[in-house]
């Protein structure tokens, strides 16, 4: 089955781009934009899949042309085109999840298998990354939720950011990376509400340990490729757990 909206990533490209509708696809191979090799995301398997390995996908994007004989010695090709004054969209949302390949393409060098064991890493620390965020900002606040004044949390804004953290924590968990988008947002301010606040108290290493950590946040969910994601999961894990130990110790 063809997705409606279709994410596509070549060999060379850091991100995808998309979503593209199918005549859109169906242009850009023609232009050689787009070859067989070309992974797109799958949602029903939840992962990259070239298009010279769907059978819906290879046929929909090259599909054969079919010959109309007017005559003895004349024929008609119909080509399908599609609207090429539409450009490509770059997208910031890396949409990535990759369950394991078939045993009988595992020993297979694809591009893909590389770019998706990043995204999943990836996903993976900005998953942890929140979870300690999360346990953080709540600590000071335990008191109140066991003694179940949640009324009272209201007007605690780092146990508001906190719940949110693990909210998004455990959609990450189900692999709900739809919710990038979110996760960036959340990143963005954290870190700066939580920089600026730690800057103005005077503690300039809390400070830079919250804007670190949601840099690394940031960027978990950015990054294609190991060198990118392992320096995102040093500055997420790393900058938010110096966080948590200063908030928990003070």
């Amino acid at each position: 089955m063809v997705p409606q909206e279709i994410y596509i990533r070549n060999a060379s490209d850091t991100e995808a781009r998309g979503p593209f509708n199918l005549e859109q696809l169906i242009s850009l191979a023609e232009n050689e934009q787009v070859t067989r090799e070309t992974v797109f995301y799958d949602t029903e398997k939840e992962e990259w899949v070239p298009i010279g390995e769907s059978p819906d996908m290879l046929t929909a994007v090259y599909p054969e042309k079919k010959k109309l004989k007017l005559g003895a010695e004349r024929e008609i090709k119909a080509l399908n085109r599609g609207d090429e004054s539409a450009p490509p969209i770059e997208v910031t949302d890396l949409l990535a999840a990759a369950e394991g390949r078939s045993a009988d393409t595992k020993d297979k060098a694809d591009p893909s298998e590389a770019l998706a064991r990043a995204a999943k890493i990836g996903m993976q620390c900005a998953t942890i990354t929140l979870f300690i965020s999360g346990a953080a900002l709540l600590a000071p606040s335990v008191d109140l939720l066991v003694s179940g004044n949640y009324l009272g949390l209201l007007g605690q804004p780092f146990a508001i950011l906190g719940a949110i953290d693990l909210l998004l924590f455990l959609m990450l968990v189900l692999q709900a990376v739809a919710i990038y988008p979110f996760v960036r947002f959340r990143a963005a301010l954290g870190a700066g509400f939580l920089g600026l606040l730690f800057y103005a108290q005077g503690d300039t290493q809390t400070a830079l340990a919250a804007i670190a950590g949601s840099i690394g946040i940031y960027f978990s969910t950015v990054f294609t490729n190991l060198f990118g994601v392992a320096v995102a999961a040093l500055m997420g894990i790393g900058g938010m757990g110096y966080f948590a130990y200063a908030v928990i110790t003070s």
